[in-house]
């Protein structure tokens, strides 16, 4: 998973001065981002506290963790299938 180059506390801010009343272009051209990037931040982070963000953040690499946990499993399980299904 790509990393962003802004922490939670710089997206919570971007939001929040738009939020303010700052025209959405000044913020992208403020921090030198797309408008498309910028809306992408605010669906993912809109109404979130820094703490809210960081717990989500934290959910999602545990997410992508397990599922790599559960797929080299299901990778042994098939192979030790494909084994046991031989005759000798």
């Amino acid at each position: 998973m790509k990393r962003s180059r802004f922490s939670d506390e710089q997206i919570n801010g971007m939001i929040k001065e738009q939020e303010a009343g700052t025209p959405t272009a000044q913020v992208c051209r403020k921090y030198w981002i797309s408008s498309a990037s910028f809306y992408k931040y605010k669906a993912k982070f809109g109404g979130m506290d820094v703490s809210d963000a960081r717990k989500l953040k934290a959910l999602e690499e545990e997410s992508a963790r397990l599922k790599k946990l559960l797929a080299e499993t299901m990778l042994d399980n098939a192979i030790l299938k494909d084994v046991a299904a031989k005759k000798w």
